[in-house]
């Protein structure tokens, strides 16, 4: 199904550090809100949206500050806490009542405590390939531990500042998401995941900023959520866990522990990779809309 770009309204939404990016297409509630991870954007989601709305659902989707086309502001604080913000502050500005958030890789904090945070404006919760606690052990993908651990700080900051080091750590990361595909998925990924993934850090301004500081309190806001883990059971709406069995990180394992959390789980495993709403873009709309 091709991906209609005339079928959405631009936002730009003020918050305390700058404005947001958001599209909205028309259609009936609960509006879908979907959120992107920190390698990339709201672009992610261009394969699904025409199958979302085609059904007459509204879609919402919005680049974090500091990501895609929100503003990256010199000298700006980025946080888990902060993208939190963001995430309330694109729903707010919409107008939005019920909604269903849809989390993927680094926006799993956001959707989840956005959920906790907000039960009465929740109608339920998708989550995609993603992180969120640290109670279930992880092998996170290597560009995350090396920004992550902090006793590598001064090797991670000196990549960070070399274009040259950035770009080949930018091609040697992807490649091992997309070995893990089927070799029917892999042409796909290289075209058009991996351009996403690129494009958010080597266009001017970059997301590279937003990507560090938020990768430096990633393991802190895993462990301040493991801390949150018994309240996940207080949340009484449906939650699906829509998983890419093939992700060579974030692994079924892991989906299966993160839907043992939720008093009202499905896990839905389905043969694509880490970027599943990319790669079975059909399949994962037939799942958020059962």
């Amino acid at each position: 199904m091709p991906f209609d770009a005339t079928t959405f309204s631009e936002h730009r939404i003020s918050q305390d550090a700058g404005q947001l990016y958001a599209r909205d297409y028309p259609g009936a509630g609960p509006a879908f809100v979907l959120m992107h991870g920190f390698p990339d954007n709201l672009h992610i989601y261009d394969e699904l949206i025409p199958y979302l709305t085609a059904s007459g659902r509204r879609v919402v989707t919005f680049d974090f500050l500091g990501f895609g086309a929100s503003d990256k502001p010199a000298g700006a604080t980025y946080s888990f806490k902060q993208q939190l913000d963001d995430m309330e502050g694109v729903v707010d500005a919409l107008g939005l009542e019920k909604i269903v958030p849809v989390a993927h890789d680094a926006s799993g904090p956001a959707g989840i405590n956005f959920t906790l945070a907000h039960p009465d404006r929740v109608e339920s919760l998708c989550i995609l390939n993603s992180a969120y606690d640290d109670a279930f052990p992880v092998h996170w993908p290597e560009m995350i531990e090396l920004f992550a651990t902090k006793s590598l700080g001064a090797l991670s900051g000196a990549i960070a500042q070399s274009p040259e080091q950035l770009k080949w750590l930018l091609a040697w990361q992807p490649n091992k998401f997309r070995d893990a595909q089927p070799s029917s998925q892999r042409a796909h990924f290289e075209t058009v995941t991996e351009r996403v993934i690129a494009d958010n850090f080597l266009q001017q301004p970059s997301s590279g900023p937003a990507f560090v500081q938020l990768a430096s309190d990633f393991f802190d806001e895993l462990a301040r959520n493991t801390a949150r883990l018994p309240e996940l059971k207080t949340i009484d709406v449906r939650v699906k866990v829509i998983w890419g069995e093939f992700d060579p990180y974030i692994t079924s394992d892991v989906a299966k522990d993160r839907a043992s959390h939720f008093r009202h789980a499905s896990l839905h495993l389905l043969p694509g990779g880490h970027w599943v709403q990319s790669d079975l873009p059909e399949e994962v709309a037939q799942q958020m809309l059962s």
